[in-house]
């Protein structure tokens, strides 16, 4: 493992595909480190390179030959790029199944061996907030966009048995500046920890195919990552000094998702007839 105190070496290219999205704001900055050029990828506008070490190429993702393009020339990747909430299935189809095919068999044709996916938690959104899970728990999506999460890491694990393409999927419990409910009190995910997770993803070697839950050092965590423990991911932060302020927020009624279900909304969500 990459020792603490001695920075990983970095990556010639590394490609961030989401960059414009809410976290591909946030890792557009705290990922510089890790390459000599950061590559930035998105259908939605983003701001232009700020600097020699990155360069901004806006993709579809629904467009296979667009992302063969984009890849050329790439060390490794951290996918962040698709529809990030529950949607009819149409929309999430292009961008969630269609895209991360189109990422996974550029990454063959190019010879990249490492790619960070980023999951959910709504892999296994049906399980009760009681329970505890492993990453060896059946998958139990809570919708169109965690059908395409357990289909990405379905791809993932695929193309490290037939091509020996590593990766890392991150099962993202809810990463914002802080808890915004009770139930992110337990999955939350601080930026800091994401981004440490990410170094430890991109470096720690033969990872194979290695699913790890996404969340802080919470005081009430509903997922257990001992399965992952060879990534050393160790975070820092916690929801806990947000309890009062988030606990001061009328309860939920009985009966409502957000407080039976690990998925919260998501288990509600749609159908969109």
């Amino acid at each position: 493992m990459t020792s603490k105190t001695t920075p990983p070496t970095p990556f010639n290219r590394l490609l961030l595909t989401g960059a414009a999205g809410g976290l591909g704001k946030v890792l557009r900055e705290t990922l510089a480190p890790y390459a000599k050029i950061l590559r930035l990828s998105d259908i939605a506008p983003m701001a232009p390179a700020a600097s020699p070490h990155e360069e901004v190429v806006p993709c579809d993702l629904s467009d296979k030959n667009a992302v063969h393009a984009l890849l050329e020339g790439v060390d490794a990747i951290c996918h962040f790029g698709g529809v990030s909430v529950e949607r009819p299935f149409e929309e999430i189809l292009g961008a969630n199944i269609c895209g991360v095919f189109h990422v996974y068999e550029a990454a063959r044709r190019h010879g990249i061996k490492r790619i960070v996916f980023a999951s959910s938690n709504h892999v296994i959104g049906f399980y009760e907030q009681s329970e505890t899970l492993d990453a060896n728990a059946r998958r139990r999506p809570d919708g169109y966009y965690g059908l395409s999460k357990s289909y990405g890491e379905d791809l993932a694990s695929f193309y490290f048995d037939r091509y020996g393409i590593e990766t890392v999927s991150i099962r993202i419990g809810s990463s914002f500046p802080e808890p915004q409910n009770r139930r992110m009190m337990s999955t939350w995910l601080s930026y800091r920890d994401l981004t440490h997770l990410l170094e430890r993803a991109l470096f720690t070697p033969d990872v194979g195919h290695t699913v790890v839950y996404g969340m802080s050092a919470n005081r009430d965590v509903w997922w257990d990552n001992h399965l992952a423990a060879h990534l050393g991911f160790e975070p820092q932060d916690s929801s806990e000094i947000f309890r009062s302020k988030v606990e001061a927020q009328p309860a939920p009624e009985p009966g409502d998702p957000v407080a039976i279900y690990q998925g919260g909304a998501f288990v509600a969500a749609g159908p969109f007839d």
